[in-house]
């Protein structure tokens, strides 16, 4: 119903007190306000709707969305306050199945009049009418995936894995580059099936294998994005190599781990 979605084990308690008390004493790393439609569903209900959300830095790494409180589409049937200024509360959600007691609810301070909820524990979320994955995409990055007939030879221990020059090259701000060769340049014979699956709010949900050469086994060495995101989809169905897994050479000349 509402495509991938991917259930995890929400942050214990005790994380989230301690990040609630870090916001409400030192405020978030930044805040800004944006225009897009952003939703939440849990149990399924929605249980806000904004088009005046905030991109909230918790971190340097990347925003989370934090909802004004009126926007939201249920009541909290239980507020814990965390603290004796009773500056931020965890809010109880009870669903129609299951319930959650991981919302963050601010009254005072830099973030007061909002609420957060825990990204990983709900079912699904979106931009607009975008499913969006693992945590919001930080608008001051981009990916660049362009065509390239660089060769691309992919060695362990001095055995060619993969080769081609018919690539696309994967550009992330602030990343090192990627590099996506065709299935039909990889000697399969060295690639066996993983378990484990990652994923990316800018590509997509990742499959791995892993590497088996001369009965030496590289774990998850290798991924490809079986269905990737819309912006990310010229790298459906190819494979890439763990640079610092590997040895990668680009023309012959060999990448630095």
């Amino acid at each position: 119903m509402y495509g991938t979605i991917i259930k995890r084990v929400p942050k214990p308690a005790n994380s989230l007190r301690e990040l609630a008390q870090r916001l409400v004493t030192e405020g978030p790393r930044k805040k800004e306000k944006t225009t897009r439609r952003v939703r939440v569903l849990f149990d399924d209900v929605c249980l806000a709707d904004s088009t005046s959300a905030y991109h909230v830095w918790e971190h340097d790494y990347y925003p989370y969305y934090y909802f004004p409180t009126s926007d939201l589409k249920v009541d909290c049937v239980k507020r814990e306050p965390i603290g004796d200024d009773n500056a931020v509360s965890f809010a109880t959600y009870e669903g129609p199945t299951t319930s959650t007691n991981t919302a963050l609810m601010f009254t005072k301070g830099e973030l007061k009049g909002l609420t957060r909820f825990d990204f990983d524990e709900m079912d699904a979320w979106f931009e607009e009418d975008q499913p969006i994955y693992q945590h919001p995409k930080d608008p001051y990055k981009r990916i660049d995936i362009l065509p390239s007939t660089r060769k691309i030879t992919v060695k362990v221990q001095d055995v060619v894995v993969a080769e081609s020059s018919m690539n696309m090259f994967l550009f992330e701000t602030m990343l090192r580059p990627r590099y996506y060769l065709p299935q039909t340049a990889v000697d399969w014979q060295y690639v066996k099936p993983s378990q484990k699956t990652t994923v990316c709010p800018y590509k997509g949900v990742a499959e791995y294998y892993d590497l088996v050469v001369d009965g030496n086994e590289i774990k998850d060495a290798v991924w490809w994005y079986r269905h990737p995101t819309r912006e990310s989809a010229l790298i459906e169905g190819m494979i890439c190599f763990y640079n610092e897994k590997v040895d990668l050479y680009v023309d012959g000349e060999k990448e630095q781990s």
